[in-house]
């Protein structure tokens, strides 16, 4: 089940999205401010990505982010607001934000965005759940520090496996 929390205080952006991403095939659950935003993480941990707005009543999207980041590193999160100028971009980013999506915005791409941050989430917990990354003839076992090429073990020391799973 692909799980997306969208916490926009905007009532008519906020349906706009969410009925585009449970077209798209996702389960959404739905927040008006940061506070609310961070309830509803702390009672679903299997929501994957979250799409915040910046500018909300209480705490803004950034400190929710920034919350969000302190007990969820794996989680997906994409800014979605008005503010455009490089810097809150960039504060964004910063905060923990995978994406920075600028309002007016594309429905297409705004789908494009989450599909892709999903499939990148989704991954991850999958290598994670499996300790084995793939990638053409390369297999790493992350759980037993072994690099297998074409069938071949290729010894590698702990530093090295950490290295190749980031």
């Amino acid at each position: 089940m692909k799980k997306i929390l969208v916490c926009e205080d905007e009532q008519s952006i906020r349906s706009f999205v969410v009925v585009n991403l449970r077209r798209a095939g996702y389960t959404v659950t739905e927040a008006t401010c940061g506070e609310e935003a961070l309830a509803c993480l702390e009672a679903d941990p299997t929501i994957a990505v979250a799409l915040l707005d910046v500018m909300m009543p209480g705490i803004d999207g950034f400190e929710t982010c920034r919350r969000l980041r302190r007990t969820n590193q794996d989680m997906g999160v994409i800014m979605l607001t008005a503010l455009s100028r490089e810097e809150e971009k960039v504060g964004g980013l910063q905060a923990g934000a995978d994406d920075y999506v600028t309002k007016p915005f594309s429905t297409a791409e705004l789908m494009a965005r989450v599909d892709a941050l999903y499939r990148r989430v989704s991954a991850r917990a999958r290598t994670a759940d499996s300790g084995e990354m793939r990638l053409g003839d390369f297999t790493l076992d992350t759980r037993a520090d072994r690099l297998w090429r074409r069938g071949e073990w290729v010894e590698l020391t702990q530093v090295e496996t950490r290295i190749l799973t980031c």
